[in-house]
């Protein structure tokens, strides 16, 4: 099954545009930040319920690689295929070194940096508002997928939708305005458990210090290193600020 089948198989839409959520006159930058976004919400380390996550994860490395090859792009953007037998999309290509191409190595000081900016950001608010606007004011959904989010943002991002909502930016959805307490009671209380976990985990590596982030991920790196989707994954591709490269060649097919 080729690319665009399995995008829509997976994913509901065989355009590559509309599944990153970015136009068709798109920069690479701004592919590469959508790429990252979209990504983090399929990586099996954040969805570990979602059996076909390993594969949509691979799905779209796939398709990042097409829409960041000029002459991959170019096919597809005049023609709607995409080049199937080329060196981009060959089979035995290894993905996870293709991810450490693309992505440095993140530092915590990279991490704290990075949140101290979007927090508060222009682009936070309007990623928030077009989560708001795909999970139908569905918080559960919107705090799993939203960059940067611990349970003590929550109040801060309702606000932010409130506002919206008062502005008619978006629609009033019941499930964010008739939410019931229980079931924010019940969101907090899986997110403490998970803070929990983590304090657990930090304990049993003996992380303590500035540098315990990266220590975590270089524990977890080394434990799963045949695993294609690594933790460090995760955290690089968030973070990175570099680009890559792709190769090109082979002939079209649908």
């Amino acid at each position: 099954m080729g690319l665009l089948e399995r995008c829509e198989e997976l994913f509901n839409t065989s355009n590559l545009y509309d599944l990153l959520g970015v136009s068709k006159t798109a920069t690479e930058a701004e592919l590469r930040r959508s790429y990252y976004k979209v990504s983090l919400q399929v990586h099996p380390d954040r969805a570990p319920e979602d059996p076909l996550a390993t594969e949509k994860f691979q799905v779209l490395g796939k398709l990042y690689a097409v829409l960041t090859d000029t002459e991959q792009r170019a096919v597809y953007d005049e023609q709607g295929i995409v080049d199937e037998e080329s060196d981009t999309l060959r089979q035995d290509r290894c993905w996870e070194d293709y991810w450490r191409v693309l992505f440095p190595t993140v530092t915590l000081k990279d991490i704290l940096d990075f949140e101290k900016k979007y927090k508060g950001s222009d682009e936070e608010r309007e990623d928030l508002i077009k989560l708001y606007v795909k999970h139908e004011g569905d918080m559960d959904l919107i705090t799993i997928s939203a960059m940067c989010c611990t349970v003590e943002d929550e109040p801060r991002l309702c606000d932010i939708l409130r506002e919206a909502i008062e502005a008619d930016e978006v629609p009033a959805f019941p499930a964010f305005t008739k939410e019931s307490d229980k079931k924010k009671k019940a969101r907090r209380k899986r997110a403490d458990k998970e803070r929990k976990e983590a304090e657990e985990m930090q304990k049993e590596l003996g992380l303590g210090d500035e540098d315990s982030l990266s220590m975590m991920i270089k524990q977890r790196k080394q434990s799963r290193e045949q695993n294609f989707n690594s933790f460090l994954s995760d955290l690089e591709a968030k973070y990175s600020k570099k680009g890559g490269s792709s190769r090109k060649g082979g002939k079209a097919k649908k």
